[in-house]
């Protein structure tokens, strides 16, 4: 069950992966092949996966590249990445307590979209689910200096909802994205990979 905090909150930021859609186990598949294909020396388990949860691809690669001594190209995995998982897209689902949600406040409150993956994902996932039309802010790493766990995408979702970021509540799944709303001021709920 998803847990809204008894709070007056004025806007909602949603992140999209594993919090709105259930893409994950996808994106882990994409990442895998990428990797493969790179002939990168990294353990990428779905445990590392999981705990890289929302932070931008190329900064994931740039992270294992340091652990292993490696000098793997972060900006082709990513982009290759990027076009394995365009083809898993149309099996993406949505994580409905957290799409139920969204759909409740919709129209009631500014909503909006803060995604460590590239905006064509997050549109293809919220298209694929039917939630497109709920979000008119969308939010990537391409508009900000540093993404999560770093509160830029947080802060400029709330200053293009017209919300004082104290007043929103962040949903997520990932440890960066959660470690991003504390660092934006602002509450938050775990999205557990549990509640699907």
């Amino acid at each position: 069950m998803l847990e809204i905090p008894d709070y007056p909150f004025r806007g909602f930021i949603f992140d999209c992966d594993g919090t709105l859609v259930d893409s994950m186990p996808l994106h882990y598949v994409a990442w895998v092949e990428s990797l493969r294909q790179h002939d990168a020396p990294f353990d990428f388990t779905e445990e590392v996966f999981y705990s890289l949860a929302g932070v931008r691809e190329q900064d994931t690669v740039i992270l294992l590249n340091e652990q292993y001594g490696s000098n793997v190209d972060p900006d082709s995995v990513a982009e290759v990445k990027s076009k394995l998982f365009h083809n898993y897209i149309p099996q993406v689902q949505p994580i409905l307590p957290v799409a139920e949600f969204a759909r409740s406040v919709h129209g009631r409150f500014p909503i909006s979209v803060a995604s460590g993956s590239e905006e064509d994902i997050v549109r293809g996932c919220l298209t694929a689910t039917g939630m497109i039309d709920l979000f008119e802010i969308i939010i990537t790493p391409r508009l900000v200096a540093k993404g999560k766990p770093a509160p830029d995408m947080f802060l400029l979702a709330a200053e293009r909802m017209g919300v004082t970021p104290s007043d929103c509540l962040v949903l997520e799944d990932g440890n960066s994205g959660l470690r991003a709303a504390e660092a934006a001021g602002m509450q938050a709920v775990f999205v557990p990979r549990t509640l699907r």
